[in-house]
């Protein structure tokens, strides 16, 4: 390797400016080279968060990246207000925690699962958080916390009940961060921030507010950010987000991230099923049996609706 070509993990980007840790655990800005922007990199960020990346300095004494280690996974979603453009969330992940609300605000389902194919399509492990456990005490609100934990726990999924104000399982929690990289996502409102200020000392979460209009949250956040942890690791922070865009799936193999319609899949009578009208389908008979829960199969549905419209 030659002696200007250093190496290091993107902790943090703003616009064209991306911090480094180099192999000293310096912390140094960088800007990208124009010919990784001109190669064929589709997303709307070439270089992500999580990325570990080759920089070289240049005469100026700029440190400028020059190439991207090869991903061994990384989460992505359809840009903003871009249908054809995606965007990669972190890269080189070894866990993402999906943070959820049963209300100020609820998570919809639909969200949740499309975060969950993501995760088993792009091979990062997932955990469900759902936070805000001190509020559900209403007794249709604990109603709809038994339903939602039963229903993603019977499915395979951990669900982990933390409360950031009352510290509820948060010494759990940090057992599970300790040496990884964990991304933390989920809808503007959920308490993301102030349960990674519970996390990290020092840290000072950008709480935002929520809309009696619409109760929905506010966004707070405004770019990815990883921040290490003193058991070792690092946390991944990233803006609230409104919706999920499935990108890169073939419909045919949507059906595939759902490990339940997966399962119950083996026992169609057509190898091609698409578990919407032909008979003898096996997927159908375990909806109306209760056995795969209807709120997952109107998600897979409307992914398939979605089918293509969003692939690259």
């Amino acid at each position: 390797m030659a002696s200007n070509l250093h190496r290091g993990l993107v902790v943090k980007s703003v616009g064209n400016i991306y911090t480094v840790v180099d192999a000293q655990g310096e912390w140094v800005e960088c800007r990208i080279k124009g010919k990784i922007r001109l190669r064929e990199i589709r997303t709307t960020n070439p270089v992500a968060v999580g990325d570990w990346v080759e920089y070289e300095i240049d005469a100026t004494g700029q440190r400028v990246i020059v190439d991207i280690v090869p991903r061994r996974n990384y989460i992505i979603r359809r840009a903003s207000n871009l249908s054809k453009e995606s965007h990669i969330i972190a890269a080189n992940l070894d866990q993402v925690f999906i943070i959820v609300t049963l209300d100020r605000p609820p998570t919809s389902r639909e969200f949740i699962d499309r975060l969950l194919v993501t995760a088993e399509a792009y091979n990062v492990p997932p955990i469900i958080i759902l936070n805000k456990s001190d509020l559900y005490k209403d007794e249709i609100l604990e109603q709809m916390r038994q339903d939602f934990v039963y229903t993603y726990n019977k499915i395979g999924y951990q669900v982990l009940e933390v409360s950031a104000t009352e510290r509820i399982g948060l010494e759990q929690l940090n057992e599970m961060l300790s040496d990884k990289v964990s991304l933390f996502t989920g809808n503007s409102g959920v308490g993301k921030s102030t349960l990674i200020g519970s996390l990290i000392p020092g840290f000072t979460p950008r709480t935002g507010e929520i809309s009696d209009v619409n109760n929905r949250g506010k966004h707070t956040t405004t770019f990815s950010e990883m921040y290490p942890l003193s058991g070792g690791g690092y946390l991944v922070d990233t803006p609230g987000i409104k919706g999920f865009g499935v990108v890169d799936i073939a419909t045919d193999e949507i059906g595939h991230y759902f490990p339940e319609i997966f399962r119950a899949s083996e026992g169609c009578q057509y190898g091609n099923c698409s578990h919407t009208h032909e008979p003898g389908c096996a997927v159908k008979c375990a909806v109306e049996a209760e056995e795969i829960p209807y709120s997952r199969y109107i998600s897979y549905l409307k992914l398939l609706d979605d089918g293509g419209k969003y692939r690259r």
